[in-house]
């Protein structure tokens, strides 16, 4: 894998690779040695592993971490290496793709994240709402949808965490992750927020009080349902141009159509622009429309894309955003 990373890193002028290890704590003292902008680390070395790895390095001189992992689906250890300050991961079966020919990001990532404060890798944990929130009657808005790339891991479970135990309408999540890691953090999400979590079924129907994590297998859609008209999942193989398998923007355009005004959609922090068309087609049923700030974005692509392109109706700091959203209900 260093041989494969760094043939493909030396090809690109603006990348420089200053050095390799064989192990963490080897890779540790070269940190120390070489400061490098950026790191990328494997989950699994001799003497340190990446996790105690990304702890040490957010201790002594915080800097973007990129993991590599092929940790089993239900190994908790690349989320809680994303909760210590990670920057984001990479499933290390896609890296051997890149090195056969098929087009994947890996240096789009490196040079984002050798832009990131170091501030902002220290994630800010939002405390947990464990209290029930008195709605009074009907709620003005029907479905929550939530878009997130790079960072969003931690921002959602941020978001979620802030929202009452008693929410009465469902929450769709489309996070950017390789297919086999997003089945673990549903299940995450569903050990650490006061909501139930799982992952979309297709022909299931969305209820109140659920949030659903889409899966990475197709795209997903939500569509009236032939007999009885209520929402449901759909799977497809229809692709959008800013990112596939979950797209935010098909989901986010397909709950459009189904709700309508009674729809509030969230893009959170992320790299590129998966959301935009989505916000606008929600934007153009007057649903409501709420982008992450800059300054508590990990990476404020997403977002930014979505605000320049006059689509978001309020741009909220993460940490308010559960708050605000509780507020656009009542």
């Amino acid at each position: 894998m260093r041989i494969i990373l760094s043939d493909l890193l030396k090809k690109d002028p603006a990348i420089k690779l200053l050095g390799t290890a064989s192990n963490g704590t080897e890779g540790f003292e070269k940190i120390q040695q070489l400061q490098p902008d950026v790191i990328i680390t494997d989950m699994v070395m001799p003497e340190i592993d990446g996790l105690t790895l990304v702890k040490k390095v957010m201790t002594k001189g915080p800097r973007p971490v990129i993991l590599l992992s092929s940790l089993e689906k239900e190994d908790p250890k690349v989320f809680e290496a994303l909760s210590a300050g990670a920057f984001d991961f990479l499933n290390k079966e896609e890296v051997i793709k890149l090195a056969k020919g098929q087009q994947f990001p890996l240096n789009e990532m490196i040079k984002v994240a050798a832009e990131v404060s170091s501030g902002k890798l220290t994630r800010v944990r939002g405390k947990k709402n464990t209290f029930n929130h008195s709605f009074g009657g009907k709620v003005r808005y029907k479905a929550i949808a939530v878009g997130a790339s790079t960072g969003g891991p931690m921002a959602v479970e941020q978001l979620l965490n802030g929202l009452p135990a008693n929410l009465n309408i469902p929450v769709i999540i489309a996070q950017h992750m390789p297919e086999r890691f997003l089945r673990s953090f549903s299940e995450r999400l569903d050990r650490t927020i006061p909501l139930k979590v799982k992952l979309a079924e297709s022909g299931e129907v969305p209820t109140g009080g659920m949030v659903y994590v889409l899966p990475g297998h197709k795209n997903t859609h939500l569509i009236r349902g032939d007999n009885t008209n209520r929402p449901i999942f759909s799977f497809t193989q229809q692709e959008y141009p800013e990112f596939n398998f979950p797209s935010v923007d098909g989901i986010f355009t397909s709950m459009a159509d189904v709700y309508g005004e009674k729809l509030i959609g969230i893009v959170l922090t992320g790299m590129g622009k998966d959301g935009t068309e989505g916000l606008r087609a929600i934007h153009r049923k007057k649903g409501f429309t709420i982008a992450q700030d800059e300054k508590s974005s990990v990476v404020f692509g997403m977002p930014k894309s979505a605000i320049d392109s006059n689509v978001v109706n309020q741009v909220v700091t993460l940490k308010e955003i559960p708050g605000f959203v509780v507020s656009c209900l009542a």
